[in-house]
């Protein structure tokens, strides 16, 4: 092991200590509900064109075996980032201390899907909404949580390797945002529209199924996917935007109309061959904090979470 990754592990270990120490940031819990979001964000189906139950959609190489596996893989990546955050305000220190861990993460991914990127959109963005949740303590709102995640951000990883990332050149190419973006910004897809979509969808009726594919077609309707753009350029991103929109004016996918209209949208991305995983990415990240807000909640009764 590197002197840095040693270091690192160190730094961990005594990090851990000073986490028995303080139970309310519960590291484990986080980092078990950022692996059951990613689970559940590959078993909903149908998802338009991306890996669900009934296959990979318009991936070649990945499938749902390889999903759930990359998911678990994180488990301990995802529990590093929330002790080493425990507590802490976002600095240069924190955010390079994640960017390590991610990276190590990834690897770990790789190694389990053998070589596919199943998550490494996922480790972002969860990643920094983990380090966020455990830093802001068990009151935590999701709108508390997405700003400090966007300030742990907005520091740069002077240590991070030059990649030329299919992200990185769609950005540049078409002019959008991206995955970087959206973190800086504070998750605007994820705590002003995903979840406020889901929490609707149950609130007017609709199971679970439908709720989160609900969540996802809001997420689509206005989020400039770099997956789609780097797959089928402005058509296929026109396609998914446009498709999704139609879903939810049908009355969403509880409704027989909006069933049959998220079906459509499910051949024409597949006829495009192209896929909105920034999307599935933000809808797990939906999950991540629908679930761990009732936990906030459940440790600090007397704070306003919901």
């Amino acid at each position: 092991m590197s002197a840095i990754g040693t270091a690192l592990r160190v730094s961990v270990s005594q990090r851990l200590t000073r986490w028995r120490e303080r139970p309310q940031f519960h590291s484990r819990q986080l980092a078990d509900l950022a692996v059951e979001s990613l689970i559940a964000e590959a078993l909903l189906t149908p998802k338009p064109a991306l890996v669900d139950q009934r296959g990979p959609g318009a991936h070649r190489d990945l499938d749902l075996g390889r999903l759930l596996r990359s998911a678990r893989s994180l488990r301990g990546a995802f529990l590093e980032m929330a002790m080493v955050a425990a507590g802490r305000g976002p600095d240069q220190a924190l955010r390079e201390e994640l960017a390590a861990i991610g990276r190590a993460g990834e690897a770990d991914m790789l190694a389990a899907t053998e070589g596919s990127n199943a998550h490494r959109g996922a480790i972002w963005v969860l990643g920094l909404l983990i380090a966020a949740r455990a830093s802001g303590g068990a009151g935590a709102t999701p709108h508390e949580v997405a700003a400090v995640a966007a300030r742990i951000a907005q520091f740069e990883d002077r240590h991070a390797p030059r990649l030329d990332s299919n992200g990185l050149r769609v950005c540049e190419r078409y002019g959008v945002a991206g995955a970087r973006g959206e973190a800086h910004a504070g998750f605007p897809h994820v705590v002003d529209i995903g979840l406020p979509a889901l929490r609707a969808a149950r609130d007017q009726g609709a199971d679970e199924t439908c709720a989160r594919l609900d969540a996802l077609m809001a997420i689509m309707c206005s989020l400039d996917d770099t997956c789609l753009l780097h797959r089928g350029g402005w058509p296929a991103l026109r396609t998914a935007q446009s498709g999704s929109a139609a879903v939810l004016a049908e009355g969403g996918t509880s409704s027989a109309e909006g069933w049959r209209a998220l079906l459509r949208l499910d051949a024409e991305l597949l006829a495009l061959n192209a896929s909105p995983g920034g999307c599935a990415d933000l809808l797990a990240a939906c999950l991540f904090l629908d679930r761990a807000q009732p936990l906030a909640a459940a440790r600090a009764p007397h704070s306003s979470t919901r």
